[in-house]
């Protein structure tokens, strides 16, 4: 078994990097975006370089992330754990326990995030489309603005990050108990399912892939099921 994030991410899309790999819906905004292994790939190369070139960071450095089950997350997730970071979530609510590095922070999430002691500050707006915030946060910069203009290719330091090991055997474990198999398409409720180990690692782990749903409209559910060819639902 592979005992890093970034080799994961990678044997995942190896086969086929033109398949669909993450599918998000936002069934309040109507919202529906599908990337590729290869697309998602090129955000999360593009993240990692960001975290490198442009914050300074190194493996062993932290990122705090304060963001909900989401293609953007997904990219932000797999950057940091690319570029060996140790990533410290947050959900609302969570208290504080050490300063961080960088930090992530949904723009509905800024007034939780300036508890955080952090260095660099990135906004996502999370929006359709990756469109940009529309009011930046002061002392933030906008992710999807920023992360374009990084290079399309990373290659992790040959050392594991902190969280490599134990992420990914969780992620084999959770796979299992999950019952999803290579090659399912996974329809996961975010809100049922907001751990990322759930959402992202266990599927890639895998080699399946994910339709993730934010504020799922279970009226939707048989149809999409359908639609999307899921074989495993997570809801």
């Amino acid at each position: 078994m592979t005992e890093n994030i970034a080799g994961i991410f990678a044997a995942a899309i190896a086969a086929d990097p033109t398949r669909p790999l993450l599918t998000w819906y936002d069934d309040a905004t109507g919202d529906r975006t599908e990337l590729s292994g290869a697309t998602l790939a090129n955000w999360v190369a593009k993240t990692a370089n960001l975290l490198v070139d442009s914050a300074g960071l190194a493996p062993g450095n932290s990122a705090g992330v304060l963001l909900p089950p989401h293609w953007q997350t997904a990219a932000v997730l797999l950057g940091c754990w690319s570029a060996r970071l140790e990533v410290i979530g947050g959900q609302p609510g969570d208290p504080v326990t050490r300063p961080v590095d960088v930090l992530f922070a949904a723009t509905d999430r800024i007034t939780e995030a300036t508890a955080w002691s952090a260095g660099d500050r990135y906004a996502l707006a999370l929006a359709p489309l990756a469109a940009p915030a529309r009011d930046l946060p002061a002392g933030y910069v906008d992710y999807v603005i920023e992360v374009r203009g990084h290079g399309d290719h990373f290659t992790p330091e040959p050392q594991d990050g902190p969280q490599d090991a134990p992420l990914a055997a969780r992620a084999a474990r959770r796979a299992t108990e999950l019952g999803i198999g290579t090659g399912d398409r996974v329809l996961v409720d975010a809100a049922r399912h907001p751990d990322p180990v759930d959402w992202l690692l266990a599927p890639l782990t895998v080699g399946a892939s994910v339709v993730l749903c934010g504020r799922l409209d279970r009226d939707r559910l048989a149809g999409r099921t359908a639609t999307e060819k899921v074989t495993v639902q997570l809801t």
